[in-house]
């Protein structure tokens, strides 16, 4: 298997929905991808499409915008996953050398198309009917339970990805919250409130993957190139229902992508994480081993994942900040890492950039998992 790097990178600001056609929003992603990476659109070799929102075959509509290139299209659909699983093919391909360049985007409009759950029945669906944030809402009642986690907590993640998405040109949202005025906030399930929730709206990410004989070939700059060192997806065993799942499935992922990785959770400079509702960061770092047995919150509370921490969690602003359009936010996450291993990242650069996590769960569930390194 090859080595595989991600030489270009390009995103559309994410933002709330509007009547901008989708080939508007994932154009701009690509053009710029293609810009970074010093590759023309008729060196693709392959394109990976991810989107979980829009619809049936909406690649070539857009791609025909580019000009006539007759590599094949694949679209890829994997819930909040889908970017995510899509570089993860797209690495896949390069890797077993049956192409040397492959372009990945995301792009998505929140059309909400019915999902599998609701058009299979329910009395077919095995796993919980209620919607996300109930279920998270439990997780959050759970966890804060047996781990002693408290409302300022949760509160402080949400503020910290606020904060950090303010410093990020392309976050929907740019506004940093207060902890307190998080706290305040009327709940919108459980103990989460609004500003613990992240927003649904649109957006565009793109990244183009190389083989190091492809670096080699186009002249591109070897130096600006982030090493896709392993990556992994895990899915879920049904297990009755039980609303943590998705821990068990980012404890395993995570294990299975650092052992591919040859890397130990302590080497991780930087972590791009799943965190769709604020508990979760605390729960899957704790999966992840990043802090001691029963530490999380307290290193969350000493500023460990701040900017210029120990290790720097979604310092993009995660999906609390920066927004989850579904189909490229796996993607806008490698975007944020690659960034950030450039020294691109301006005024939320932090200060080690070795190695870096990046985590999606998509809803069914799978975990998605990619440690990207410096060259």
């Amino acid at each position: 298997m090859r080595d595989v790097f991600i030489v270009g990178a390009g995103i559309d600001a994410y933002r709330p929905a509007s009547d901008r056609a989708y080939a508007d929003i994932g154009l701009p992603a690509i053009r710029m991808a293609l810009t970074d990476a010093g590759v023309a659109w008729g060196g693709v070799e392959s394109t990976f499409v991810s989107t979980a929102l829009l619809g049936v075959a909406v690649g070539r509509p857009m791609l025909r915008h580019l000009g006539i290139n007759a590599a094949p299209i694949v679209h890829v659909e994997n819930a909040s996953a889908s970017g995510s699983s899509a570089i993860g093919l797209a690495r896949d391909k390069i890797a077993a050398g049956l192409a040397d360049v492959v372009l990945v985007v995301g792009v998505d409009k929140p059309a909400m198309l019915p999902t599998g759950q609701e058009l299979v029945g329910d009395g077919a669906w095995p796993g919980p009917a209620a919607p996300p944030i109930i279920l998270f809402a439990l997780m959050a009642e759970r966890l804060s339970r047996e781990y002693g986690w408290t409302r300022e907590d949760l509160a402080r993640v949400a503020a910290k990805n606020h904060a950090n998405a303010s410093l990020n040109p392309a976050a929907q949202s740019k506004r940093p919250v207060s902890q307190a005025d998080i706290l305040a906030a009327p709940p919108i399930a459980g103990m989460l409130t609004k500003f613990e929730c992240c927003p649904v709206g649109e957006g565009g990410a793109a990244v183009v993957l190389a083989s190091s004989d492809a670096i080699a070939r186009l002249g591109l700059d070897r130096d600006r190139a982030v090493r896709i060192a392993a990556s992994a997806s895990v899915t879920e065993v049904h297990n009755g229902g039980d609303e943590l799942a998705e821990i068990e499935i980012t404890r395993q992922a995570t294990d299975e992508v650092l052992d591919r990785a040859g890397l130990h959770i302590d080497d991780i400079d930087l972590v791009e994480l799943h965190d769709a509702f604020s508990i979760e960061e605390l729960a899957y770092l704790d999966a992840m081993g990043i802090s001691a047995p029963g530490r999380v919150a307290k290193d969350a509370r000493a500023g460990h994942f701040d900017i210029g921490g120990r290790c720097a969690v979604s310092a993009s602003g995660g999906l609390i900040g920066m927004g989850h359009p579904v189909g490229p936010t796996g993607i806008g996450q490698v975007v944020e890492m690659v960034r950030q291993m450039r020294g691109e990242a301006g005024s939320r650069q932090h200060t080690r950039t070795r190695a870096g996590l990046v985590h999606m769960v998509g809803l069914g569930a799978v975990c998605v998992m990619h440690v990207l390194t410096r060259t």
